[in-house]
């Protein structure tokens, strides 16, 4: 016994003399993708399922090793349980120590099996789906990789009708090498498997590859979103009318794309196409003239924009061609973009117009040259009209508002720009514009708009006179309402939103932002 006690401390001294052993640290085992509002972590470790969609194919030989392992170890403790073992009285215990451990690491087997079976696949996928709604596709769907379960349900092509992704995320200052560029398409590939059913996707900040992206064979396709894109060559255009026919929508918004191409594409299957949208450029502008030739027939909503550095906003425009070219338009937008209007030499037709139009736009920062003349020419024929916003256009009077043939809904008319503010004379006419829309209008901004104190004590009473009071925003920042008109907004019971922000002849403290109706409510206490 003494021998033995004395070996054990020669043991235990020895270990602690021994220099620690240095961690080295570990790789990361995963690649990271950023998206338009959200990081994408994808794990570079293989699956503990052999043949999973997501996950390539897992080496020879490792079960085998982790087992020989495992049974190695077992032996060991067997043997250092039966050494140590004391007389036949005392041997019970350690059998039952020993079915013990078996029996812990054979029911975490069992559970983990039994808890990948017990939930049925279509309500996890009825989760899945509530998720994905709120979430996306991506990242979320990458969930599929915890159990054979979750990699069935997040492979059914119902969760995969919207998907959003974003580009690699790169140090600053450093380009992709080729092992990137070949791990982005090979997660591109690994995504592919799920896009048979794909309706609607988003490419964000993608400078490479974009080509790659856009040939995936989608045949369901509706709508594609390029945003802030550069490298779109004519063969993606091309990939596009032979794969995805049902494709309805194109948004290229912020990106640099082969205009030739596009306009290669539009000739060709611009009869499918309901919706476009693309921002202003010297290179862009030959878009809007070709869908006035009549590329795109069925044309139902046309957006243009601007970037924001972009000086040179100007863009010529024929109405009385569009209006020919596309009869079906309903929503009509060029945000930051001053309209040039453009006469037709030959082919007028008078009672061309647009007679579902149901929203316009041509709202801008900066100085508009739209006058009601512009305005009657486009809006004469569009009894449908229920948005109409023209911010920053100065030159837009009362009257020429009220001889519009529509019954609106919202009038955004407010003057956001800098310069020009203050320097334009006294206004008036804006009670017979609340006296026509009294029953219709819910949205009323005419921010910065110098209309009299008469008229506007006398615009707000019609708008309370109304049978139903419809009245859910009011936007009177900048104008002279005066203490005595508030009592009457005060009767509009379904005001939810007034901003009398920057308003001069009302006292200090009521001068804010008033959201709900109690709020409104203190303010008339």
């Amino acid at each position: 016994k003494k021998a033995s006690l004395k070996r054990a401390a020669d043991a235990k001294a020895k270990k602690k003399h021994k220099k620690a052993r240095v961690s080295r640290p570990a790789r990361p085992g995963y690649t990271v993708h950023q998206g338009e509002d959200m990081l994408l972590v994808i794990s570079s470790s293989t699956s503990q399922y052999d043949g999973s969609v997501w996950t390539l194919k897992k080496k020879k030989g490792s079960k085998k090793k982790k087992l020989a392992k495992g049974k190695g170890k077992a032996s060991q403790v067997k043997k250092k349980k039966t050494v140590n073992a004391k007389p036949k009285l005392e041997s019970k215990p350690v059998i039952e120590k020993e079915e013990k451990v078996s029996n812990l690491f054979i029911t975490q087997e069992e559970d983990d099996h039994r808890w990948g079976q017990s939930l049925p696949e279509e309500v996890l996928i009825n989760i899945f789906q509530i998720v994905v709604i709120q979430e996306g596709a991506v990242p979320f769907l990458c969930a599929g990789r915890v159990c054979r379960l979750w990699n069935a349900a997040a492979s059914s092509p119902i969760l995969w009708h919207r998907v959003t992704v974003g580009h690699c995320w790169i140090a600053p200052g450093r380009s992709q090498l080729p092992k990137t560029q070949k791990k982005i398409k090979d997660t591109l590939d690994w995504l592919a498997h799920s896009f048979s059913q794909l309706r609607d996707f988003s490419l964000c900040h993608w400078t490479k590859n974009v080509d790659y992206v856009v040939s995936q064979y989608c045949p369901h396709l509706c709508s594609l979103k390029l945003s802030y894109c550069t490298g779109v060559t004519a063969a993606a255009f091309h990939s596009l009318g032979l794969h995805s026919r049902s494709l309805h929508s194109l948004n290229l918004q912020y990106s640099e794309f082969q205009v030739e191409g596009l306009l290669e594409y539009l000739e060709n299957h611009g009869s499918q196409i309901r919706q476009i949208l693309f921002s202003h450029g010297l290179k862009n502008d030959r878009l809007l003239a070709a869908i006035t030739r009549g590329c795109c027939p069925d044309l139902e909503m046309l957006e243009v924009n601007t970037k924001l550095d972009s000086k040179d906003c100007q863009l010529p425009v024929c109405i009385q061609a569009l209006q020919m070219a596309c009869p079906k338009l309903k929503t009509f937008r060029m945000m930051n973009v001053q309209p040039l209007h453009k006469g037709m030499r030959f082919g007028i037709d008078p009672t061309s117009g647009f007679p579902l139009l149901e929203e316009l736009c041509i709202a801008t920062t900066s100085f508009s040259y739209l006058t009601d003349r512009d305005l009657r020419d486009i809006l004469f024929d569009s009894p449908k009209l229920r948005v109409l916003d023209l911010r920053g256009c100065s030159r837009i009077t009362s009257s020429g508002l009220a001889a519009l043939p529509c019954l609106l809904e919202c009038l955004f008319w407010g003057q956001y720009f800098s310069s020009h503010v203050g320097l334009s004379s006294l206004k008036k006419g804006l009670h017979t514009l609340t006296q026509k829309w009294s029953r219709t209008l819910q949205q009323l901004d005419i921010a910065h708009q110098l209309f009299t104190e008469e008229d506007l004590e006398l615009a707000m009473s019609y708008l309370c006179q109304a049978e139903a009071d419809t009245l859910r925003s009011l936007n009177l920042s900048g104008t002279r309402i005066t203490p005595r008109a508030l009592p009457v907004i005060g009767q509009m019971t379904a005001l939810d939103y007034l901003n009398l922000s920057s308003c001069r002849y009302l006292p200090r403290g009521v001068k804010r932002i008033y959201r709900g109706q109690e709020d409104i409510r203190q303010l008339l206490d």
